[in-house]
């Protein structure tokens, strides 16, 4: 029998991560870290704990339901590392009259309050783009003929969000700083690969890394624009209203399939999931550009920021040379988790 990835690699799905604005965030297990190159040439760190739902739930640890809660949950989180990003680098400090006006009449920051609001009008703007959209367009083409098109409908349907979604990302990478998000993409993604393979977290080492990894978050959406062609063709109507409410209706099913799809490539190495995963690896090309030895610097900062039992801090390092732990019998051990067992629960698959 066929040993999966994670059996033979147990530090594969310890470790995921996003681009941030002139950082990295990564996350292991519980440790959630954000790391960004401030002005003054520093690296700026924040480290925090997150604890998933799915660890107080069992329910909600189950197939497909865990994938909606971690969709929901990796929302939340980007919308917070973003949040933290941007104060690291100082970017409330200068504040104009409407950032103070806001902060009289809400008593927040121009961030708190604006980022959830373009977080709103940014999925209602997807929905629009990528299932009324396609339906519309699917329903129209269905009257120009003259005729029922049948299973055509979420064909036409498919292809059309898949060159929605090219085309929007081929656009935003012309822009300068997505572009520099999208060096530091890289720069995670190869960072991440590093510390798989079990090398140490140098910059020499980094640079000789791939950019294209199979659990990124672009995989994720491309594997979900498959995932929606399938399950339109279920659907038997041809009204775009009628089908756009279907899809939302049936969205938490289509994230759920995508999350397990994802876990599985994360930790197996076939053929299937070479074919599945193609595509979002093509797309990388376009969302991840090979970063620089600074932007390495930071991905490498961030990551064992984000691993310290594995990396700890000089100062950490330095107390537990002064006051070691006392040693502990092998059945102790046994029971604390220790000798072989991996102490960090595996990074959700869309991390990357």
């Amino acid at each position: 029998m066929k040993q999966s990835c994670m059996e033979k690699n147990p530090r594969l799905g310890k470790v995921g991560g996003q681009a941030v604005i002139e950082g990295v965030m990564m996350r292991s297990g519980e440790h959630l870290a954000v790391s960004v190159r401030s002005g003054d040439g520093s690296i700026q760190t924040k480290t925090s704990t997150f604890v998933s739902a799915r660890q107080k739930h069992k329910i909600l640890g189950f197939p497909i339901i865990r994938g909606v809660v971690a969709f929901i949950e990796s929302l939340r989180m980007s919308f917070s590392t973003l949040n933290d990003a941007a104060n690291l680098l100082g970017l409330e400090e200068d504040e104009s009259k409407f950032e103070k006006w806001l902060k009289k009449k809400f008593g927040k920051s121009a961030l708190d309050v604006l980022m959830p609001v373009a977080m709103v009008i940014g999925v209602a703007l997807a929905l629009v783009l990528f299932i009324f959209l396609p339906s519309w367009v699917a329903s129209l083409v269905s009257r120009l003929v003259g005729t029922d098109i049948g299973l055509w409908n979420s064909v036409i349907e498919g292809v059309l969000k898949i060159l929605i979604f090219v085309g929007y990302m081929v656009l935003i990478s012309l822009m300068p700083d997505i572009r520099r998000t999208f060096e530091y993409h890289g720069a995670e993604h190869k960072s991440i690969f590093c510390y798989e393979k079990g090398e140490e977290l140098t910059v020499e080492n980094v640079k000789k890394q791939g950019r294209f990894h199979p659990r990124c978050g672009t995989s994720f959406m491309f594997v979900m624009l498959l995932i929606g062609i399938l399950i339109g063709f279920l659907i038997p109507f041809e009204n775009a209203f009628l089908r756009t409410a279907c899809k939302i209706l049936l969205l938490p099913l289509t994230v759920g399939v995508g999350f397990e799809f994802l876990m599985y490539a994360g930790k197996h190495d076939n053929v299937l999931v070479r074919i599945l995963s193609a595509p979002g690896l093509w797309m990388q090309r376009i969302t991840t550009r090979e970063p620089d030895d600074s932007q390495m610097e930071v991905a490498i900062a961030s990551l064992k920021a984000a691993m310290p039992e594995e990396f700890p801090s000089e100062e950490t390092a330095k107390s537990t040379e002064e006051h070691p732990e006392p040693a502990e019998s092998p059945e102790a051990e046994a029971g604390n988790g220790k000798g072989g067992k991996n102490p960090f629960s595996p990074a959700d698959p869309t991390a990357t």
